[in-house]
């Protein structure tokens, strides 16, 4: 919202500099993005009287002219405007002077051979919008000319400032110069001079149609009024068109120029539609009951105002006339009922429209204007028909129009809304307020500040025991409807800076749990086996081949539509994108939420996963600078070894059904029996899609279990064993089973048989081929053997080797070679 402090101080007494009134605002929730002083567009530049103009005798289209610059002064200067002429004032840019709006440094020097001292300007040297093609002359700008060598910035209202004030979703009457108004008078006590507001008198009730009168009271209201007597052609005055050009619209016409006037000064958005073009397009005579509201049709065609063509669908709300679109509701009126130079009687419309519909039209049409962004924001009903008086009245006054007879459909008007606010919530949210002694005590927040608070916002109050019932002014009740917002409100206007801080009793030390502990123990773990910590977005696009994505109700675009269901998607295209970056690897992992529906409610799960591809970073000194590509036990090691930092012995099952990995290389990662997740190298056809090298590996996990087992009390809490100061025993084993038989499953057994003599085991060798048949191999585990308090003797240990040989042949039927 751009505010001019001219404008401003029409509306509220202001008597503070435009940098301390934007630090004031800035504290008090209207952030300051930008401050302009218009001023400096026009610094140098002062009334000139050219007192006489000659042509140039070198050159048929230069003049040389004399000006008078005042204090007995008179300039020579070379021109090239068609229409400069003898006793005319000017602006006068002397030299030294600096023009930002052309980024121009005016200095003395010759033109053609004749001397030049100045430059002769036109309004947009100045930064000023103009139809007229030459210099300014100052006798068709202004009543009153000021004498020469005054300074020109007055004359032209360029000494003022504009604030550029960022407004947040919850203050949709910071979009008004009477909101801004208001609040400034709120913060420094000024008193107000807002403009007068009236309600047409006596309106009249639309009676359209009943799905277009249903639609125009779900808005809230919809009026329109027809005023003859209009002149298209008509321009609005002077101290219009700066005020407009101070916000940042472009003069239009006198009647556009009014309307988009009154959006700014009330917040209400108004439209005008041509009445002779509307009759031309319908081929009848237009009464207001011809106007309409409903739901765009599938492929209908709409063309705007900005000359655009766009092909509308149900999304979009549009206004009719005889059924026939003529403008997107709260967005934009179409090109053939627009006012044009032709113009002399037009509808004017004054409405409300329910902020989602407008949101809706706005994204599907690809639309945002400064209209829809206060419609979106929800405007209060009471300013919709008072704005439209205000608009009724510029135009009787500046063009003598004819006001005609206001129709309004509206819903039924409810009650004013009441606010309870407890004093003890107060008190207990804000907490004391520093003392004004400046001895560092604190003294409580009286009654008689907060009422001064919410008098100030326009509240009436009604106090009691308990507190106060507060009724919020209209302008506020889009976001003052809860007591926390009247207390938000209190302490904005006292000062935040002002109450001290408030903890509460006790003061105990926090700490983290350990899931928490657990958690940032298992990204450190991740991190130093070497792959990196990324964050992708929770939302995603949809996919027709995954139709169980969960779609959110209000996107910002197409891409961001749907919840994901899985992290891994996002981590092969992040792979894809460092590898064409010719990055020689990528190994990453998140850990992040993913999203399911079983259509009753969404359930929000945890995981952990990523992706092992290509080199490892900063590792060719390993191979001597030789490529090396890991194969899939190397890669299955990586997550071990993050495992086994926890304490946590994980099993792997063959899995041969995830559609993500190659079904003979992937595996099912088991923890205390339960699954945890899948480990394995991915599919060749996902390989090939995303162009990845075959030895890619992906892993997911659920992260809750792992954190669980990882936060059982044997494993987190270190437990000190005494060394073992006895020898230990190896015996090897080695049978012969099928190669289905995964040696997880027999590592077990061996542990379990093997109490309590049995150390540890491990794979040593496995063997295919040579005479074992086709669905065989040979595996040779090494067995260790230690007593706990004396050596162990071969007739000790033989007795528990033969059971765990036995315990295999009865489970696994193996075939035993040693």
């Amino acid at each position: 919202m751009r505010v001019s402090l001219s404008w401003l101080q029409d509306l509220v007494e202001v008597n503070e500099p435009a940098d301390q009134l934007g630090e004031r605002l800035s504290m008090a929730g209207f952030e300051v993005e930008e401050m302009e002083d218009l001023s400096l567009l026009a610094q140098g530049v002062v009334v000139g009287e050219v007192v006489a103009c000659d042509r140039h005798p070198n050159a048929d289209k230069l003049s040389v002219c004399k000006v008078d610059v005042g204090n007995g002064q008179t300039l020579q200067i070379v021109c090239g405007a068609r229409n400069v002429r003898a006793g005319i004032h000017v602006p006068v840019a002397m030299v030294g002077a600096v023009l930002p709006a052309v980024d121009l440094t005016i200095k003395a020097g010759e033109l053609r051979g004749e001397r030049s001292e100045g430059m002769i300007c036109s309004l947009s040297e100045l930064g000023q919008t103009s139809d007229v093609d030459g210099i300014a002359i100052l006798e068709d700008l202004l009543d009153e000319v000021p004498s020469p060598g005054e300074s020109v910035a007055e004359s032209l209202g360029l000494n003022d400032s504009v604030l550029e004030l960022a407004i947040t979703a919850n203050r949709p009457d910071g979009l008004s110069m009477t909101g801004i108004a208001r609040e400034v008078a709120a913060l420094t006590g000024a008193p107000l001079s807002l403009p007068q507001t009236t309600t047409p008198s006596d309106p009249q009730s639309l009676a359209s149609d009943q799905d277009s009168s249903t639609a125009m009271q779900a808005g809230g209201l919809y009026g329109l009024t027809e005023v003859k007597g209009i002149d298209g052609r008509s321009r609005s005055p002077r101290w219009l068109q700066q005020r407009l050009m101070r916000a940042g619209v472009n003069p239009v016409n006198a009647v556009v120029d009014i309307t988009n006037l009154v959006m700014l000064e009330q917040g209400q958005p108004l439209h005008a539609f041509d009445a002779d073009a509307l009759e031309s397009i319908c081929g009848t005579a237009i009464k207001a009951e011809d106007f309409g509201l409903r739901q765009a049709r599938d492929h209908e065609s709409f063309t705007g105002l900005d000359g655009r063509d766009i092909e509308l669908d149900p999304r979009v709300q549009v206004v009719t006339c005889r059924d026939r679109a003529v403008a997107v509701a709260g967005v934009m009126g179409s090109a053939e009922s627009g006012v044009t130079v032709n113009t002399r009687r037009i509808w004017l419309e004054s409405a409300l429209f329910s902020p989602s519909s407008v949101r809706n039209s706005s994204r599907a049409t690809g639309q945002r204007t400064d209209a829809s962004t206060r419609y979106e924001k929800g405007l209060p009903r009471q300013i919709t028909l008072p704005a439209a008086g205000r608009a009724l009245t510029l135009l009787g006054e500046m063009l003598d129009a004819e006001i005609g007879t206001t129709w309004v459909c509206a819903a039924e008007q409810e009650a004013d809304p009441v606010v309870i606010l407890r004093r003890s919530a107060l008190h207990r949210l804000l907490g004391p307020l520093e003392s004004t002694n400046g001895d560092g005590q604190h003294e409580p927040l009286d009654d008689a500040q907060v009422e001064a608070c919410l008098t100030a916002l326009g509240c009436d109050l009604s106090s009691d025991a308990e507190g106060w019932s507060v009724i919020v002014p209209p302008s506020r009740r889009m976001d003052l409807l809860r007591e926390v917002d009247l207390i938000e409100e209190v302490a904005r206007l006292v000062g935040f800076d002002r109450f001290q801080s408030h903890l509460p009793e006790p003061l105990e030390p926090g700490q983290l749990t350990l899931t928490q502990q657990a958690e940032r123990r298992l990204r450190q773990r991740l991190t130093a086996s070497g792959l990196q910590e990324i964050s992708t977005l929770s939302l995603t696009g949809a996919n027709e081949s995954e139709p169980s994505r969960i779609a959110i109700s209000n996107p910002l675009l197409a891409e961001t539509s749907h919840l994901r269901t899985a992290l891994w998607q996002e981590h092969l295209q992040v792979c894809q994108r460092n590898l064409q970056a010719s990055q020689p690897g990528c190994w990453v992992f998140e850990i992040g939420h993913v999203f399911s529906s079983d259509g009753a409610g969404i359930d929000q799960e945890a995981r952990l996963s990523g992706v092992i591809c290509g080199e490892r970073r900063l590792s060719k000194w390993q191979s001597s600078g030789k490529t090396h590509q890991l194969d899939y036990y190397e890669a299955r090691g990586v997550i071990t070894t993050v495992l086994d930092a926890f304490g946590i012995e994980a099993q792997d099952r063959r899995l041969s059904d995830d559609v993500r990995l190659h079904p003979g290389r992937a595996a099912s990662v088991v923890v205390e029996g339960r699954p945890l997740g899948c480990f394995g190298q991915l599919h060749p056809s996902l390989c090939a899609s995303h162009q990845l090298p075959a030895d890619t590996y992906l892993f997911d996990l659920q992260l809750a279990r792992l954190l669980e087992a990882a936060t059982r009390s044997n494993r987190w809490s270190p437990q000190f064993k005494t060394y073992s100061t006895l020898p230990f025993s190896e015996r090897d084993l080695a049978m012969v089973v099928p190669k289905s038989l995964a040696a997880g499953e027999l590592l077990q057994a061996i542990r379990k048989a093997g109490k309590p003599l049995l150390e540890s085991v491990e794979l040593i060798d496995r063997f295919e081929g040579g005479q074992l048949g086709s669905d065989q191999c040979s595996q040779a585990f090494r067995l260790r053997y230690r007593g706990k308090d004396s050596t162990l003797t071969d007739e000790m240990i033989q007795p528990v080797h033969d059971k765990v040989r036995k315990a295999l042949v009865k489970q696994f039927q193996v075939e035993l070679r040693s």
